[in-house]
């Protein structure tokens, strides 16, 4: 629905007019009224309106300083003069200010209609005109930044090239010297999401104080970086400046040095790039220029022994003298005298080193604990250092209870294992778990507890079962009494031996072998 403005300092005239719109056109229109030019000023200038019909002569602001003052405007509306005179003053005017109508008192209801007609077509073609302006000038600008992302991910483009398509997308200003940043999103701050967080930063760089509206472009990077290019480090001081206001979005902002000349794009983009992972080592959202971080130590020699001792301190009750060897591994003066990569390859020695050597060692349950940790994998998962470290020392810890539980797992199978050959050697004897636990060396209540858990039976249930087991082999053959196999696979009397036999096979061991009588030789 379009909003008419009407301007006349007679309420009857406003009134009317309005009625008579409302008859031609019903529900076509929302109206505003003004008594004067000053007052429709304001109103015009709080939010924008399609159409405007003013009276000539009124008093604080008349209609010609009016329409001369709409121009100054960002949106420009229609405008209708309405006058009593038949002036041709007023027409000359209003035709300089590109005044579409201009109607004399008293209004005819037709010439209105038609008027309104008119100027409904105007409009109708003005916002055609502008949506195809302002689909070409999106189109323009996508274009921009695809060919901007193109030739950041392209640094070895011969210079010729370079230049050619940075003069096609309007950045030959380069030459006049230039700053590039590149920036990156840290964190939630108020629930804000990576998308909230690009619309926020590209709004905060389209309201920069006038003094910081230098040319200036801008691109994501294929690793979802906003990168900023601009003519003067005025925008990036103010950028920096904001980040540390109170309630601010949270980000951190690598800076290349200031330079000259198209072909210079490319590395200043690895420059900010490399300035913007020395951030990982701040513990809050800052700025790092790399001017500051250009001549770190790439002579360094990996801890690789001491990442190995904590590998093999893992399970074995050695739990401060391990944190102690991560401390000093990790200590961040030591990661910050040297070159970023120092810390890149420390990370994928512990990788490489620790935490998939517990998997390859131990098998598959020690996946559980990687996935609670996956992000310690990869150091761009987090923010900041300390957050790293801390991460790092909590897998430690947990994959430190897990080795340690592994190990005294297999210790035990171990022995039961031992246990259960000795009870299958031996079960004609007179066995009891005493002599059993005190054959593998174990606590008399820990083996019960052990022995279940790995045989899925009690003690007596599994020598039982083991018992009536060879009885039974016994049984279908001809070469021995019941009496006799009684006695040799442990029972202390035949009486016994019978009731066990029925309880666990439902007959009694004569009639057990009875089935089988008939397979044996006359």
């Amino acid at each position: 629905m379009r909003k008419v403005l009407i301007v006349d300092d007679e309420k009857n005239i406003r009134l009317g007019l309005r009625a008579m719109i409302n008859r031609e056109f019903p529900d076509a229109y929302d109206f505003e009224f003004a008594c004067d030019g000053e007052e429709a000023l304001a109103l015009l200038s709080a939010s924008s309106t399609d159409i405007v019909i003013t009276d000539i002569r009124m008093p604080v602001m008349d209609g010609i300083t009016l329409i001369n003052r709409i121009q100054e405007l960002d949106w420009i509306p229609a405008v209708i003069i309405l006058s009593g005179y038949d002036d041709f003053q007023y027409a000359k005017e209003a035709i300089r200010c590109e005044v579409k109508e201009y109607l004399l008192k008293p209004i005819v209801r037709d010439d209105l209609s038609r008027t309104f007609l008119r100027l409904e077509k105007g409009l109708q073609q003005k916002e055609q005109i502008s949506e195809q302006l302002t689909s070409f000038l999106k189109q323009r600008e996508a274009f921009k930044e695809s060919q901007l992302n193109y030739l950041l991910r392209h640094p070895h483009l011969g210079e010729l090239d370079l230049r050619a398509k940075l003069v096609d997308i309007d950045l030959e200003w380069l030459n006049d010297g230039f700053q590039l940043g590149v920036l990156q999103y840290r964190g939630i701050a108020q629930g804000m999401v990576h998308n909230e967080f690009l619309a926020q930063i590209q709004a905060e760089i389209g309201n920069v104080p006038e003094k910081f509206r230098q040319r200036r472009a801008h691109v994501l990077d294929k690793e979802n970086q906003f990168v900023l290019i601009a003519e003067h480090g005025e925008l990036f001081q103010y950028l920096t400046e904001r980040i540390g206001e109170d309630g601010y979005f949270t980000y951190s902002m690598g800076l290349s040095v200031f330079t000259y000349g198209m072909t210079r794009l490319q590395s200043t983009y690895q420059e900010a790039q490399q300035a913007l992972k020395y951030t990982f080592l701040q513990s809050a959202p800052g700025v790092i220029r790399y001017e500051s971080i250009s001549q770190k130590s790439k002579q360094f020699v990996l801890p690789i022994e001491m990442i190995k001792k904590i590998a093999n301190m893992l399970g074995t009750n050695r739990d401060k003298e391990m944190m102690a060897l991560l401390m000093e591994v990790l200590d961040i003066k030591t990661v910050a005298r040297f070159d970023f990569a120092y810390l890149e390859v420390v990370s994928q020695a512990f990788n490489d080193l620790v935490f998939d050597k517990v998997f390859h060692v131990y098998g598959g349950e020690s996946i559980e604990i990687l996935r609670l940790f996956k992000r310690v994998g990869d150091i761009s998962n987090f923010n900041y250092f300390h957050d790293y470290y801390h991460s790092v020392e909590g897998l430690l810890r947990r994959l430190n209870d897990y080795v340690r539980s592994m190990k005294t797992f297999y210790i035990d199978h171990k022995e039961m294992k031992k246990a259960v050959q000795y009870m299958q050697d031996n079960y004609q004897k007179d066995l009891n778990m005493t002599i059993v636990s005190n054959h593998v060396s174990l606590n008399y209540s820990y083996f019960s507890q052990a022995f279940k858990e790995y045989t899925g039976e009690s003690f007596v249930n599994y020598l039982k079962k083991l018992r009536i087991d060879k009885a039974r082999d016994l049984l279908v053959t001809r070469e021995y009494k019941v009496y006799e196999i009684s006695e040799m696979v442990g029972f202390e009397n035949t009486k016994h031996f019978s009731r066990v036999f029925k309880e666990m096979e439902g007959v009694s061991p004569q009639e057990y072998r009875e089935q089988f009588e008939a397979m044996w030789p006359k």
